[in-house]
């Protein structure tokens, strides 16, 4: 879509609440004795806009509710509706016209894990119990809103048949039991990346939305992971089984009730095709954790409290004196040559700091378009629009990841992303990135079609559940000194990327960039010293200090015999057993 169309479209949005994950009668495990009408008045009740049914492996709930409609519209067209009747399907008519609801299920996937598949109000019930069918759900079980079907299809193969359907596919409650998070498993890795990153996943439900701290879901998926670079769409629903909550002894709500976690989402209409249409593209201002409680979400000051990162940037201003100008327009070549990312325009990276603004934002959005154009090879289609924080207005820049790499600016110079830090590309980078150029162009065969498998056998896309590696992977971010030689008096050496493993060589310590310089630093005059290091088993903590308002570590592993030691990683790289070193941070 052209980003001045989405601009005014965006511009005549409104937001909705939505609650897409309701259960109804027709779920087994359902807790209350209520009619569909009773489904329907609650959410008028809570505010709500769009719902959907969601029932376990069944469509039968939103088909009850369709043929009770009918049932009694056939009743008023014979003349022989009652009073009550006649009631009831007004009540009916007010509230369908004031809430969109929509058909779905809650699949269950090979080895438990639960799906949501939403539809479109014009798609047939046939055709979605037909989705289920192929999905391998029992035709004995069909109606009867089990949450166990046996052996179903697997994770994958469900994304895509609802993707190929013109379905919402969600991972539902994906950080809790039944999630492709897969919180609580012994097994993860090239599984839990499939599950979480495929391209027919259009976003994860999950109950931690809004809150803050290192350990949410949200953060986690926000793109800074190397294993995970796609970033994730979040969003929260109520997964009720009953029409109001029911609180255990504390108070504490044991069992949420329709519209207990609502998610506002930014839409031109209030139509399936505007809402899929938002799940689709990537912004993700567009949607926000709603709380009656709570002012609604600043998308711009929660980027801000994150602060600057491998996929986000801040700068105050853009004029072209003093190089701000074009310091934005590196950021863009950074990203796209790396994870892509966000650039902010109007504020500083200081979440405590008052916006400076934009003066003439649709002006200085207009010279953004022109100057990337001209500076920018190959051409990168970007997204520029104005957003608003604290009452001031901010440039907001979306960079995709690049598919045409390397990026360079003025033909030759090369830009990447490392962390907070933006620098030129060395050779060795250079090289990576033709590499990854010629990969992402590389066509993928056509997938040949697969004779049908007996029910009883997982698909053959199904990843194996890996048993957990030997030993402690090394971080995931900062970087590792591999080797030095010295040439004429001077020290060359070799650094491990440890986002990506690349390697790169005959960095010296004038040429370093300023994370690969601290390492170079560190080695030369303070080296580690064994009995100096916090060690935890084989992998120890040599250093802790602040960065840009961030905190980062200074690592050691033991590994036979050697030590090797990591410089400058941060909280997104630790890990599994390397979390132990995290310092203290209050999760809300």
């Amino acid at each position: 879509m052209n980003a001045g169309v989405a601009a005014r479209k965006k511009s005549r949005s409104t937001w909705y609440r939505m609650d897409l994950h309701l259960h109804t009668p027709a779920s087994a495990d359902y807790q209350e004795t209520a009619s569909y009408l009773d489904i329907l008045r609650k959410a008028e009740f809570r505010g709500l806009d769009i719902i959907a049914f969601t029932d376990h492996n069944t469509v039968a709930g939103y088909a009850a509710m369709l043929n009770e409609i009918d049932r009694l519209a056939f009743l008023e067209k014979l003349g022989r509706a009652q009073p009550e009747e006649l009631r009831l399907l007004a009540e009916y008519r007010r509230l369908l016209d004031k809430i969109l609801v929509l058909p779905g299920f809650e699949f269950t996937a090979t080895f438990g894990f639960h799906i949501l598949g939403i539809f479109s109000p014009a798609v047939p019930i046939r055709q979605l119990e037909h989705l289920l069918l192929n999905l391998n759900v029992p035709p004995s079980a069909l109606d009867a809103g089990n949450s166990e079907v046996g052996a179903s299809s697997d994770v994958l193969t469900a994304y895509r048949q609802i993707h190929d359907a013109g379905g919402i596919c969600i991972a539902a409650h994906a950080n809790s039991s039944h999630g492709v998070a897969m919180r609580g498993f012994d097994f993860g890795g090239q599984t839990k990346i499939a599950y979480t990153q495929d391209r027919h996943l259009h976003a994860l439900e999950v109950t931690d939305l809004g809150r803050g701290g290192r350990t949410t879901t949200e953060r986690f998926f926000n793109g800074t992971k190397p294993e995970y670079p796609r970033r994730m769409r979040c969003i929260q629903g109520s997964d009720a089984h009953r029409i109001n909550a029911l609180s255990d002894r504390s108070g504490k709500a044991a069992h949420l009730g329709v519209g207990d976690r609502v998610t506002e989402v930014l839409l031109p209409e209030r139509s399936f095709e505007a809402l899929l249409e938002m799940f689709q593209g990537s912004d993700f201002s567009r949607t926000r954790p709603y709380s009656p409680s709570r002012q609604p979400l600043d998308y711009i000051q929660a980027a801000r409290e994150e602060g600057p990162s491998l996929v986000q940037a801040f700068h105050e201003s853009m004029t072209q004196k003093g190089g701000k100008l074009y310091a934005i327009i590196a950021d863009v070549c950074a990203f796209a040559n790396t994870n892509g990312g966000t650039i902010y325009v109007g504020v500083s990276a200081d979440k405590k700091k008052p916006p400076e603004g934009i003066l003439n934002p649709q002006d200085s959005v207009e010279i953004l378009r022109r100057e990337i154009s001209r500076m920018l090879a190959p051409a990168l289609d970007v997204e520029i629009d104005v957003q608003e924080t604290q009452g001031k207005p901010v440039i907001r820049i979306q960079v995709p990841s690049g598919s045409d790499r390397p990026y360079a600016i003025e033909e030759y110079k090369i830009y990447v992303r490392d962390e907070t830090e933006t620098s030129l590309a060395v050779r060795d980078e250079i090289v990576n990135l033709i590499r990854q150029g010629a990969v992402i162009h590389q066509e993928a065969p056509p997938e040949p079609e697969a004779a049908p498998l007996p029910a009883a056998l997982p698909t053959p896309e199904t990843p194996t559940p890996e048993a957990p590696p030997a030993g402690i992977a090394p971080p995931r971010a900062g970087v590792e000194i591999v080797g030095v030689e010295t040439r004429d008096d001077t020290h060359y050496y070799m650094m491990r990327d440890l986002r990506n493993g690349n390697i790169v060589k005959n960095v010296t310590r004038s040429s370093a960039r300023r994370l690969w310089h601290y390492a170079i630093k560190q080695r030369e005059s303070n080296p580690v010293k064994a009995e100096k290091v916090q060690w935890h088993g084989d992998i120890g903590l040599w250093a802790r200090y602040e960065k840009l308002g961030e905190t980062r570590y200074d690592l050691v592993q033991r590994e036979n015999g050697q030590l090797r030691v990591y410089y400058g990683v941060t909280e997104s790289g630790m890990l599994g057993d390397w979390q132990v070193f995290l310092s203290p941070e209050d999760d809300e």
